[in-house]
């Protein structure tokens, strides 16, 4: 059936005859009565009594008290496919890194919102290697994270993380004096999770001096501070990483702090939104841009 079959059933209700809903649709009336034939055929029942002009048979008569529910379904989902056309409906899977959570995606949504109103948006905040397997499983339309071990996806680079060692002034003097690398032997490092590429990059700098410091590992990195000032330590976080005043930087010098953040796509991109996936990108590389220059 199409809309054209039920409107001019529709009219023929309201109108009482089938030559007056031809006149209101401004139709001959064999093109109304042909639109009613084949929809009772579609159907696969009668609507009306042969024989009258417009007298329902008691299926006709259910199905009129239906008719403007369908009708208005109907046009719903013309409207709808027509935004999904636009790419103004839909679904995207996002995922992001802790530090790009915190700090860039807040305003990149408030300006893709202004964009893009009826675009959801669900975002999976995790670290780089569970964000990495999401995209390779077809989970998330693609990641803003740093660039995995045995990476085999398309990475474009961004800007650079760089690690920071940081510690409690109330526990400073607990903490004691660190300078070298090889301090942090003296005190336990409070540091990401062991799949977290600033784990990976500092147990390899600590491998090289043969310096392995009593380790607690937290998967969430924006946790570390509040731990550092219930007992003496050292943490590990990255320099985009929120920090009041109550905490100071350790100036440890290691050979490459540094941690490539960037997109993370697949290799053959989905169809679907493709050009709001693209905006969304676009205002992702704008606001990281702003970000790191400030």
């Amino acid at each position: 059936m199409d809309l054209k079959e039920l409107k001019a059933f529709q009219a023929i209700i309201q109108e009482g005859t089938f030559s007056k809903a031809a006149q209101k649709l401004n139709y001959a009336q064999s093109t109304i009565t042909n639109q009613i034939k084949r929809l009772e055929k579609e159907l696969g029942f009668q609507l009306f009594v042969r024989g009258w002009e417009a007298e329902l048979t008691p299926s006709g008569q259910l199905f009129a008290k239906e008719i403007d529910q369908l009708i208005l379904h109907w046009h719903f989902v013309l409207e709808q496919s027509q935004k999904l056309q636009k790419e103004e409906i839909g679904t995207l899977n996002i995922g992001v890194i802790e530090p790009i959570a915190a700090t860039i995606l807040p305003s990149v949504l408030q300006t893709f919102r202004r964009q893009k109103p009826n675009i959801t948006c669900h975002f999976i905040i995790g670290n780089t290697d569970f964000l990495h397997k999401l995209l390779l499983k077809g989970e998330i339309d693609f990641a803003v994270a740093g660039e995995p071990v045995m990476n085999t996806l398309p990475f474009e680079e961004l800007y650079k993380e760089e690690m920071s060692f940081i510690i409690a002034k109330q526990q400073a003097d607990q903490v004691g004096p660190i300078s070298l690398i090889k301090d942090l032997y003296e005190q336990p490092l409070i540091i990401g999770g062991e799949s977290c590429l600033y784990h990976m990059k500092l147990q390899k700098e600590l491998s090289r001096i043969n310096v392995e410091p009593f380790t607690y590992t937290i998967s969430q990195i924006s946790a570390i501070p509040s731990f550092l000032k219930a007992f003496p330590s050292v943490g590990v976080v990255l320099s985009s990483t929120p920090l009041s005043d109550e905490f100071v930087k350790v100036p440890i010098e290691i050979e490459d702090p540094f941690i490539p953040i960037g997109i993370l796509t697949h290799k053959e991109p989905h169809l679907s939104l493709e050009n709001t996936k693209q905006l969304l990108l676009d205002l992702f590389r704008q606001e990281v841009e702003q970000f790191t220059c400030s």
